[in-house]
């Protein structure tokens, strides 16, 4: 299902562009974000979707994924009528609230690197409650991961965003913003 996200969920992904975006490498400048190709801006999100369930997976725990869409939005630096990124903001309740604990973060921070991930910061958030985060990029499908765990929260969970590198339209195609 594709929901329309609020200005609060675009902040988060343009904050998220900005700290994990520059680590994935790129041939032609490391302060770039990378060029994922070039696709349609739905054929675009069912891939940075594809991805997210990727890292449903990983995390091993039954429970359930919030059921927010994809949204697009602009690629720094470059043309604005050309190229795009993918964002993907979603939480992951787990069935039974003891079953998701720091060691799903430990675990994850293992596994993803066995899977293409590179784990480029791990450790506690800023905020009051000190939520233990994990950043990681992928340079194979020009995408990074935040992963933020909110064990205060009643039930804990997941906030995960997925962003994806810089997608050209093709010829003849416009945009479609979402």
């Amino acid at each position: 299902m594709k929901t329309k996200l609020g200005a609060p969920a675009l902040l988060v992904s343009l904050t998220l562009t900005t700290l994990t975006g520059c680590s994935m490498t790129n041939a032609n400048d490391s302060d770039d974000i990378p060029l994922a190709g070039t696709s349609t801006s739905g054929d675009a999100a069912d891939a940075t979707e594809a991805v997210s369930s990727e890292i449903y997976d990983l995390i091993g725990i039954k429970g359930k994924a919030s059921e927010t869409g994809a949204g697009v939005t602009e690629c720094s630096d470059r043309d604005r009528e050309k190229y795009f990124q993918i964002f993907h903001p979603w939480t992951f309740t787990p069935a039974s609230a003891g079953d998701l604990d720091g060691d799903v973060m430990e675990r994850l921070k293992e596994e993803l690197p066995e899977h293409g991930w590179k784990v480029v910061d791990y450790g506690p958030d800023t905020s009051k409650n000190k939520n233990l985060t994990l950043t990681a990029d992928n340079d194979e499908k020009k995408a990074s991961v935040k992963i933020a765990f909110r064990a205060t929260e009643n039930p804990p969970s997941l906030r995960l965003t997925v962003v994806s590198g810089c997608y050209k339209i093709p010829d003849g195609e416009e945009i479609e913003r979402f």
